[in-house]
């Protein structure tokens, strides 16, 4: 879906563009930066979503919800991976939501999963469709030559109000490609913080954790933990479109930074 092209190489708007009505009316132009990741797939998938809005809480009247919260920063993450030549699959999908700048998202229930079926009640179900989902994809991408695929999952956490987290990751352990690409993401935003917050200290971490979705995906696949929806602190990082899209950024680097 190409709509503008500027083939002037000396032109700043020397770009390539494509459309993607998932990203929303404001943020569906997306344009095309260079093709660093070109041959390279990525299945993105957020957390819940459908009858399961995930970890709850109430600030002043609002209701936060990880599906909606993980949704927009994989959007954004998504959409910063396809700037630079990636073909990248949504695999949890609202069709109308696109990429949202309020602090407070509106929960609904009408996400999808790649393909347009609608998300079971059942949790293990809801699983098991999505790792099909991708599996399907990755042996219809793998017949048509391409190599590098990979899976990134996206959660918000749910503890004591007083716990506060730094984005932290997991990743298959036998999966020695997984755990490499966690620990790049890790430094990617551990020097991030480093470099914008001097003196604030970065206390995510990387472990291995027997989970369905790194278990049961065919590609590399990294979860990540985003922040804790309940701490008054990590709400900052989720709330603020601004930073949300900062580690929507930071995290699209780190895998720019293992391709």
């Amino acid at each position: 879906m190409l709509s503008a092209f500027n083939d002037d190489p000396k032109s700043p708007e020397a770009l390539r563009y494509v459309n993607y009505s998932i990203f929303g009316k404001d943020y569906a132009k997306t344009p095309i930066y260079d093709s660093q990741l070109k041959g390279h797939v990525y299945y993105i998938v957020s957390g819940h979503g459908g009858p399961d809005p995930g970890a709850m809480f109430n600030k002043d009247g609002n209701w936060l919800c990880e599906d909606e919260y993980a949704y927009d920063v994989s959007l954004r993450m998504a959409r910063n991976l396809i700037t630079h030549g990636a073909k990248v699959y949504m695999v949890t999908r609202d069709e109308n939501d696109g990429i949202r700048d309020e602090e407070y998202l509106s929960p609904d229930k009408d996400e999808t999963v790649w393909g347009g079926s609608g998300m079971p009640l059942n949790q293990r179900a809801r699983l098991h469709q999505r790792s099909e989902a991708i599996n399907k994809l990755y042996h219809e991408n793998k017949a048509k030559g391409y190599e590098v695929q990979r899976t990134i999952i996206t959660h918000v956490d749910s503890r004591y109000e007083d716990h506060k987290i730094d984005v932290f990751f997991y990743y298959n352990p036998k999966s020695t490609s997984g755990q490499s690409l966690a620990n790049t993401m890790y430094t990617t935003i551990k020097s991030e913080y480093d470099e914008h917050q001097k003196g604030r200290g970065y206390t995510g971490v990387v472990k291995s954790r027997d989970l369905w979705m790194l278990r049961e995906t065919i590609p590399t696949s990294v979860y990540i933990e985003l922040g804790n929806i309940s701490n008054s602190f990590d709400q900052r990082r989720l709330l603020i479109p601004n930073n949300r899209q900062a580690i929507a950024n930071w995290l699209a680097d780190g895998i720019i930074k293992e391709s």
